[in-house]
């Protein structure tokens, strides 16, 4: 499998590209099936999924730290998804990086190709997900850029233009970083375990590791109601903490609908991992996602992955699993887990779902 994934197998073709050419119809590689385009099932309710408030979680008030702790746990047993404020990366850190991505995207395509990514790791500038020859494929690109561990970040790989773009990728994933950190202790007390159970099965956090970042770029679609900026899938790792446009594009699956997220100003919309998902023995859930696009607006978000080391066999928590709840999925690693979406791309929650050795209660 290694070696199919050394290249991709076919030439690849920039969206923004396309959609900058003045095209009027999407091409054939982008149409989804009827049943997979947007509005399939009905995508028009809008629903405010979970706000957190980061400051209540430190209260000094213990019944309001309670209470957000319990809406914190409502949030991973219901939807999956919330969003969170207060959280404590700073807002010019927010505004900067958002910007220097915007400015990247802007960038001659012949400046942005000289990062060109292979299907090897996946870094650097990229236009698909997968390396099946034919898959249909989305109508986005994307930056993908490895944070930890250190001896494996490269900044000669980040981009150089804008010129501050590394100096703020520096310090945005650091200020990310530890809201990662406090999510996972308050998972972790939610869950009934020991506050820092879930950070040890990650790898501790000095060893955590496949902690990157994928700036995502949605160009403006000629015929947005037949393809999709990403396809419905769930997220391999451990917590996606998105930093969405100011335009609505993210939709999530709650209760057999596609709900579209209204995203909050300076908010990050956090959610859950297959990880996660396997380590609560699925008392939390990752949740299917998709993304639209439209025809008036490219969009920029920023998705930091926090996610387990890569060599560290991932299995459920032992406390959680008892004579009335056997484990439901059996231990692999992150590194086996994610190459099946390496190899097929998004394919909503079959890889998680086809890893189950025992039905849920």
């Amino acid at each position: 499998m290694i070696n199919c994934m050394k290249s991709w197998p076919e030439p690849v073709i920039r969206v923004q590209h396309l959609s900058e050419s003045g095209i009027r119809a999407v091409p054939e590689r982008y149409v989804k099936r009827p049943g997979d385009r947007p509005g399939w099932p009905e995508s028009d309710r809008h629903a405010n999924i979970p706000v957190i408030d980061m400051q209540d979680l430190s209260s000094d008030d213990s019944g309001l730290r309670r209470r957000a702790e319990g809406l914190v746990g409502d949030a991973c047993r219901e939807w999956g998804f919330f969003q969170v404020v207060n959280h404590g990366v700073r807002q010019e850190v927010l505004s900067g990086t958002r910007e220097a991505w915007r400015r990247f995207f802007g960038l001659p395509l012949e400046e942005k190709n000289k990062y060109a990514n292979s299907p090897t790791t996946y870094e650097g500038y990229g236009s698909r997900l997968g390396v099946e020859k034919g898959m249909s494929l989305d109508w986005s690109d994307y930056f993908f850029l490895h944070y930890l561990p250190v001896e494996v970040r490269d900044p000669n790989k980040w981009p150089l233009l804008p010129h501050s773009c590394r100096e703020l990728l520096m310090k945005y994933s650091e200020e990310v970083v530890k809201l990662g950190n406090q999510l996972m202790k308050i998972f972790s007390r939610n869950l009934g375990l020991e506050e820092g159970y879930l950070l040890q099965a990650f790898g501790g956090v000095e060893n955590m590791t496949s902690a990157c970042l994928r700036a995502n770029y949605y160009p403006k679609c000629p015929q947005p109601h037949l393809t999709l900026g990403l396809s419905p899938h769930s997220d391999p790792g451990g917590i996606t903490i998105l930093l969405p446009d100011d335009v609505s594009g993210l939709q999530v699956r709650h209760r057999d609908y596609w709900v579209t997220i209204k995203p909050i100003p300076n908010a990050f919309i956090v959610n859950l991992g297959d990880q996660l998902q396997v380590l609560s023995n699925g008392k939390y859930k990752s949740v299917e996602h998709r993304v639209l696009v439209n025809s008036w607006k490219e969009r920029v978000s920023l998705a930091f992955f926090y996610n387990p080391r890569g060599d560290i066999l991932i299995k459920p928590a032992e406390p959680l699993v008892t004579e009335a709840e056997p484990p439901l999925y059996p231990a692999m690693t992150f590194d086996e887990y994610r190459l099946y979406i390496r190899t097929r791309g998004p394919c909503g929650k079959s890889q998680v779902e086809s890893q189950l050795i025992n039905s849920p209660p």
